[in-house]
């Protein structure tokens, strides 16, 4: 099959709105006074509701009071969060459907911190923004203490571990920059930062992972990293900050050139020429997706295509591109690989292996760095394809050495010739 015929490889501040007074849920008995639990506001009404409230941003047409209040009751108990005391956690949910949020209210101000713990949480079709009202007058430094497996926050909270990244191209949208940073662990909470909060994107993002362990192996990894036509800029966010201060204020604005801010040395030479001495393999991120893996015939087909593209800026000594586990629910139970898994489990499974990115390994590293050139930025069956080169001793997740094992040993299996 020739590349060009697939046609898969293209050319390169304000008012607020006055809203009526939360509802109760069906069947449930309307919102009654609580005990705080020693939060130090059950003298003041006002603030006592407040701390058992919390906004859930970005919700879709398709969310409803009910099933947005049964969503967080079997989430909250499933996961065993919150007070766990007798009924359900949700005493009442309020949409506004021309803004798109909600707000929940819980039985306890623990409840709702510990619901806290779900914000970036997928519902119906996309992510949930969960913040404390505007006029919460609890403590905001509070965090949930529990991390929901799965879930990536959208709040990222000032700490040792909260990571800048700038130098993004402002083509790429929350999914791209995410599966770069997760090439090295799994993210905790990540923010990219747009205009207006939901504007064009300005270039720049925080993150941190659950294993904090990692994150000084990606900052020298992805410091100084060619993307496109820019060079990523990435340290700790809290690098020199006094204790009390502002740490986001100390960031420069990535956008400018280098020169614009001396205090972040450009690299010595343009990234990719760095690189290019030991990297010799190509990373390409958005350019495919689990659906399209799933189907023997048509792997097949991709995967010569990608290796033909690929051919033509230098040999290719080995080309991987994982699949996602089979989800056979008649399979449940039966003990075969990914049976006993839930869709979830396997989803994080799939992550783990690396599904959704295309490595290319060159016989040397002048191929790879003409192929990173030459793809990046590039159009792949509709999606802007995001490339980076690693070194074979490149930290990351899963491991290069398990990417590139020998069959069968290897995840992603190879169609047979």
């Amino acid at each position: 099959m020739q590349a060009k015929q697939t046609g898969l490889f293209n050319l390169p501040g304000a008012n607020r709105t006055q809203i009526p007074p939360i509802l109760g849920i069906a069947g449930l008995p309307p919102p009654m006074p609580v005990q705080t639990f020693g939060m130090g506001i059950g003298s003041n009404p006002n603030l006592s509701r407040q701390s058992r409230r919390l906004y859930i941003g970005s919700i879709t047409p398709e969310v409803t009071e009910q099933n947005l209040a049964d969503f967080f009751n079997a989430k909250m108990i499933e996961m065993n969060i919150g007070t766990g005391g007798p009924g359900n956690p949700v005493l009442a949910v309020q949409c506004n459907y021309e803004k798109n949020y909600a707000f929940i209210e819980f039985r306890s101000a623990e409840d709702a911190t510990a619901a806290m713990a779900f914000d970036g949480i997928v519902f119906i079709s996309g992510p949930l923004k969960i913040r404390r009202p505007k006029d919460y007058g609890g403590d905001t430094i509070t965090q949930p203490a529990v991390h929901v497996p799965g879930v990536v926050s959208t709040n990222v909270p000032d700490s040792m571990n909260k990571v800048f990244v700038g130098g993004l191209p402002t083509y790429l949208n929350e999914e791209n920059v995410m599966e770069l940073l997760k090439s090295f662990g799994e993210l905790k909470a990540f923010n990219l930062v747009r205009e207006n909060g939901n504007g064009p994107s300005k270039g720049f993002a925080f993150f941190e992972y659950v294993d904090a362990s990692v994150t000084d192996v990606a900052i020298q990894s992805l410091n100084s990293m060619e993307l496109g036509d820019r060079y990523l800029v990435v340290q700790r966010a809290s690098v020199g900050a006094k204790p009390g201060s502002s740490i986001t204020g100390m960031i420069p604005n990535p956008n400018l050139p280098y020169d614009q801010f001396p205090e972040i040395p450009r690299p010595i030479m343009p990234a990719g020429e760095t690189q290019a001495q030991d990297a010799r393999i190509l990373l390409m991120l958005n350019m495919v997706i689990a659906d399209d893996l799933g189907d023997d015939e048509e792997y097949g087909d991709l995967y010569e295509d990608v290796k033909e593209e690929c051919s033509n800026y230098g040999e290719v000594e080995d080309l991987r591109i994982p699949r996602p586990i089979k989800k056979d629910k008649n399979k449940w139970g039966s003990g075969e690989p990914g049976a006993s898994m839930d869709p979830q489990a396997a989803a994080r499974a799939d992550e783990a292996a690396g599904v959704g990115r295309v490595y290319v390994k060159y016989v040397n590293a002048e191929g790879a760095n003409n192929a990173l050139n030459a793809l990046a930025g590039r159009s792949f069956a509709g999606r802007s394809i995001v490339a980076t080169l690693l070194s074979e001793e490149s930290q990351t997740t899963p491991p290069l050495n398990l990417i590139f094992a020998p069959q069968p040993e290897a995840p992603p299996p190879l169609p047979k010739e």
